[in-house]
């Protein structure tokens, strides 16, 4: 394929060569490790002290509450810029964090106030990527996007590895607590560097709106009124209603009653995903491979759904973990041109709160959790993954169809070569 929008000189120092992205790129890396390190520490401790699958997919859930406020977010961060919108929310994931773990050093941590304070930080942790993308977007040069937005993605990828392998042995070697103190520290680092990132002021010819509340209705009507938007809405909804839930929040269910592992087990299982993820990454980011950006991101989430119902039909945890390397090799290649469509598809004005009304799509994983749970418990794991990955291909190529010109065409915007 022919490149028509990427020049060729183009490498992957030339995003750090912006002063904004020196400090954003550290600052974010912090927070993923951090991120990380909770979801697995904080899951099997909900696993293990309560030994309920529901529990666990509520918890998961509930690290997804404020998707439903991400525009609202994104009205915020346009109006007051970005930088006090994500040193600000930084903090008081570094407070929570030591919350946590004073209530481990004291030993009166439980299941219950795991749930209420993941509650609190759900509001605003689903946020943080759309600030970051939406930051990259304007602070960078519109070649340099493709190529930013796959470092930051390579970075976060990696974060998890990281953070799946230390959670988990930390957590086994030093217990809970010791495992927090490095929770903390690292969300304290983040919040100092995101004090580095550039405030992105409103751009000069944002519509001068009334109120926030019109805001967020313009951004509702932006996104209604084009197609390349609302079918990448439509396949980001779709992957987080029934493909994330079997790599991220049933990932300790598997671990413990099909792989019969412990935390370590656990530990490799999350890298095996984040792995994969950073090698697609990796790939997107040295422009050396041509794709075209919604074809690309289709045909991933259709190889996705496959190889979730491989997943669930293996007991063999290296098995597990080479598909898991797979799966997270495909999930890259669609949320990552995903992101470029939808950003390439905006107008700068609208940025903030476009990248914010694609967070909604975050609601997909708690429904597709909150759904799983029973139906694991009532007809089993395997018929669980079969019945996800069905419905999943099938919905896929529906909505291919219903949006082919804005979507598939060779020739629509939504497949620039990256």
């Amino acid at each position: 394929m022919t490149n028509t929008s990427t020049p060729p000189h183009l490498n992957w120092r030339d995003s750090f060569r912006v002063k904004s992205f020196r400090y954003q790129w550290p600052a974010d890396l912090a927070t993923s490790w951090a991120f990380e390190m909770e979801t697995i520490l904080l899951g099997w401790y909900i696993l293990s002290a309560s030994g309920s699958v529901l529990m666990l997919v509520v918890y998961g859930s509930l690290q997804y509450l404020g998707s439903l406020l991400a525009p609202v977010f994104g009205v915020v961060c346009d109006r007051i810029g970005y930088r006090r919108m994500m040193w600000s929310t930084r903090a008081i994931y570094a407070l929570m964090a030591l919350v946590i773990m004073l209530l481990s050093y004291f030993q009166a941590l439980t299941p219950e106030r795991v749930l209420i304070l993941s509650a609190i930080v759900g509001t605003i942790r689903p946020s943080d990527q759309m600030m970051r993308n939406a930051l990259i977007a304007k602070t960078l040069p519109a070649a340099q996007l493709m190529g930013a937005l796959g470092i930051s993605r390579m970075t976060s990828e990696s974060a998890r590895i990281a953070g799946a392998l230390a959670g988990a042995g930390i957590v086994a070697v030093l217990g809970m607590t010791s495992a927090y103190v490095v929770v903390t520290v690292l969300y304290v680092i983040s919040f100092w560097l995101s004090q580095g990132v550039d405030d992105v002021k409103p751009v000069a010819d944002a519509p001068a709106l009334a109120s926030p509340l019109q805001d967020l209705k313009s951004a509702f009507t932006y996104v209604w009124h084009k197609p390349i938007l609302m079918g990448a809405m439509a396949v980001a909804f779709l992957v987080n209603l029934l493909a994330f839930p079997f790599s991220l929040g049933l990932l300790p269910y598997a671990a413990k009653n099909i792989f019969l592992t412990n935390q370590t087990g656990l530990g490799f299982l999350g890298a095996s995903f984040a792995f994969g993820g950073l090698m697609a990454s990796l790939t997107l980011s040295t422009h050396k491979f041509k794709f075209r950006a919604s074809q690309t991101m289709i045909i991933a989430s259709s190889v996705w759904f496959l190889l979730d119902l491989m997943f669930a039909f293996t007991s063999n945890l290296y098995f597990g973990m080479l598909i898991l390397m797979l799966a997270g090799f495909v999930q890259s290649l669609c949320m990552t041109p995903l992101a470029a469509v939808m950003l390439r598809a905006t107008e700068p004005a609208f940025h903030g709160r476009v990248m914010g009304m694609r967070m909604l799509a975050i609601w997909g994983l708690p429904i597709g959790l909150l759904v799983s749970g029973p139906l694991v418990e009532g007809i089993g794991y395997v018929y669980t993954a079969g019945l996800y990955s069905a419905l999943g291909l099938i919905l896929t190529i529906a909505l291919t169809l219903y949006w082919r010109r804005a979507l598939w065409d060779r020739h629509s915007v939504a497949n620039n070569t990256l």
